[in-house]
């Protein structure tokens, strides 16, 4: 099995990065949506940016902003990647000079190669948790068999993953990589670095 990479989402302190990169994380994600617990605002993201180590790939998350809007927010935070999680269309995701993944939600009856297929000039697609109204970040699990075998397009497991079951989703999915946010936190945006820790150790292990 080929190594599978992992992302430490909703960074809000320098001390979180930090602790992330050094337990192994190949990225990290700042939440740029007000209505997240994790939300950080461009100062925040500019400061931690500014202090970072190089080989580390930076990832922002947006919902729905209007395109003026992040095309600014980019003029501002050098991020080196874009995770789209709200009904952006692929048009929306695209021409702001930065590869970006599309988050698609998870739930039975919805024929998740149909929709990845629509996503053709995505990075990767990172599949999460289907919660009605929630855009992601609900710390619950999806039905890991709902995810097709053989997919083309690299594929981001995320969804309720914690150091616990991250071997187990791994061995299921194969995915490219795995995101975690809540499954390593102390409180809501703010990791627990030992957590952190067990997490990489335990994908690095699968």
């Amino acid at each position: 099995m080929s190594v599978v990479r992992s992302k430490i989402c909703g960074i809000t302190r320098l001390e979180d990065a930090r602790a992330a990169i050094a337990a192994g994380a190949d990225a990290i994600g700042f939440v740029f949506y007000p209505k997240s617990p994790r939300a950080v605002t461009i100062e925040q993201a500019q400061a931690i940016l500014a202090s970072l180590p190089p080989f580390v790939t930076t990832v922002g998350l947006f919902v729905d902003m209007p395109r003026e809007a992040l095309v600014q927010l980019l003029e501002q935070v050098p991020l080196d990647l874009l995770q789209f999680h709200g009904d952006e269309t692929p048009e929306q995701c695209e021409g702001f000079g930065r590869p970006y993944i599309k988050a698609l939600r998870v739930k039975p009856g919805v024929d998740v190669a149909h929709q990845i297929a629509a996503f053709a000039s995505a990075s990767g697609i990172l599949l999460d948790t289907f919660v009605a109204g929630v855009p992601g970040g609900t710390g619950e699990a999806f039905d890991w068999s709902l995810v097709p075998q053989g997919l083309e397009m690299p594929i981001i497991l995320a969804g309720g993953l914690t150091p616990d079951n991250v071997q187990a989703a791994i061995m299921q999915v194969k995915p490219y990589a795995v995101d975690v946010s809540g499954g390593v936190e102390a409180s809501k945006g703010l990791k627990d670095s030992s957590k952190v820790q067990a997490f990489i150790k335990a994908v690095r292990n699968s």
